[in-house]
């Protein structure tokens, strides 16, 4: 999926023109009326029905949501995970071999794009290989992933996304690192279409995954060699 970047702005005109035409006045009584329900324990319905009228939009209701009752976060991550050494001994001796000790593999999820599973197997057999993997869950910003990277100082880092939104988010989140002068190889994984790869590639990327690409013990060897190569250019 390759969304029109001119669909995307006309969209986002829409939403501008909505907001003008609406009355703020009453859009933030709404908004008030609906934060007092929540921190007093109130019927939310009333309050969201009344906020919808007004025109407020979802985004507005969400903040809302969140700013009382905090952001709900499912349990991610890599440490209880149960995974499977087979067909990975030859890349667990490549990495007992790597001077200066095992690599550090990043592994990110940014945007919006909740589906882990498949950046949780990746980070399972980084960690099955003996790598050191650092994974901080899903839905962060580019800004996030970039500090992360800044401060983990990783020799590799992986970015999944199976929202379609690769063309948008990967050359933010290169934005970003620069910024912060991080300079390790970024592989991408997800649902990258052909048409999208010798872009993604033009602007950097080390190493592109589809689902086509299954072969684990493959994906994790060409980690363990991009960050020997990272070490000793």
């Amino acid at each position: 999926l390759t969304v029109d970047p001119a669909i995307e702005a006309e969209l986002v005109a829409q939403l501008a023109t909505w907001r003008e035409e609406r009355s703020s006045a009453d859009v933030e009584a709404a908004i008030a009326e609906l934060k007092r329900a929540a921190i007093d324990g109130d019927n939310l319905m009333p309050p969201s029905i009344q906020l919808a009228k007004v025109g407020g939009t979802t985004g507005e209701w969400g903040a809302v949501m969140r700013e009382v009752f905090g952001e709900y976060r499912a349990p991610t991550g890599v440490s209880g995970a149960i995974g499977s050494s087979a067909g990975l001994a030859d890349v667990v001796e490549f990495v007992k071999s790597m001077a200066g000790g095992p690599p550090k593999f990043l592994v990110a999820k940014p945007g919006l794009d909740g589906h882990s599973n498949g950046a949780e197997q990746i980070a399972v057999a980084a960690r099955d290989s003996g790598m050191e993997v650092v994974y901080s869950g899903i839905r962060l910003t580019p800004e996030q992933i970039a500090a992360s990277a800044r401060d983990e100082d990783p020799d590799v880092i992986g970015l999944s996304i199976l929202s379609g939104s690769h063309l948008d988010l990967v050359p933010d989140v290169l934005h970003h690192l620069k910024e912060m002068e991080v300079d390790a190889p970024v592989i991408v994984g997800g649902i990258i279409p052909e048409a999208d790869r010798a872009r993604l590639a033009g602007i950097g990327i080390a190493a592109i995954y589809t689902p086509k690409d299954y072969q684990i013990a493959k994906i994790m060897r060409e980690v363990a060699e991009l960050a020997a190569t990272h070490r000793n250019p």
